[in-house]
């Protein structure tokens, strides 16, 4: 019987902290939740996570690389992680720890190009088709989520540069 999601996301936050490495952190928040039996989109999540990390941070592109050379690895991955399970229908562990997305001023800094999107998408797309456990109707539905906001983030991209402009 599963337990409540309280109870799993003490569980991960409790994991998530003690973990010396990210890495072991997913596999020990893949064990729980295989052993807790419990909804496909937390375990894919995880999977989906690790497929991700390992593409985008080994890009073999320099420049997209350098988009993520000011941002810690392990804090991008469980920002990304509670923004997911956020927005596909979990509980509000990212709204919780940061307050409110605002994707825009949250990406202000980085460099979010059509380029950067189309990579990102490209990575997105591959880390999708790796991980076992989604189904093809859910990944077609996740990848329009994420053409979406990654062209979102272009357009707020856009402005910005714009602003700066006017004088």
């Amino acid at each position: 019987m599963p337990l409540p999601s309280t109870i799993l996301i003490s569980s991960i936050n409790w994991v998530f902290k003690l973990s010396s490495t990210f890495h072991q952190f997913l596999h020990q928040v893949s064990s729980i939740l295989s052993q807790m039996g419990l909804f496909w989109n937390s375990i894919s999540c995880s999977f989906l996570l690790i497929a991700l990390e390992i593409r985008v941070y080994n890009d073999e592109e320099e420049w997209f690389r350098s988009i993520f050379a000011n941002s810690k690895k392990e804090e991008a991955i469980q920002n990304l992680y509670e923004f997911f399970v956020e927005r596909m229908g979990g509980p509000t562990l990212y709204s919780e720890r940061k307050g409110d997305p605002a994707l825009i001023g949250r990406h202000r800094p980085f460099p979010v190009t059509h380029q950067a999107a189309e990579r990102w998408l490209h990575h997105m797309e591959k880390a999708l088709e790796s991980t076992p456990y989604i189904d093809a109707d859910s990944k077609l539905k996740m990848m329009k989520f994420f053409r979406h906001t990654a062209f979102f983030l272009v357009a707020g991209d856009e402005l910005k540069n714009q602003n700066q402009r006017v004088p």
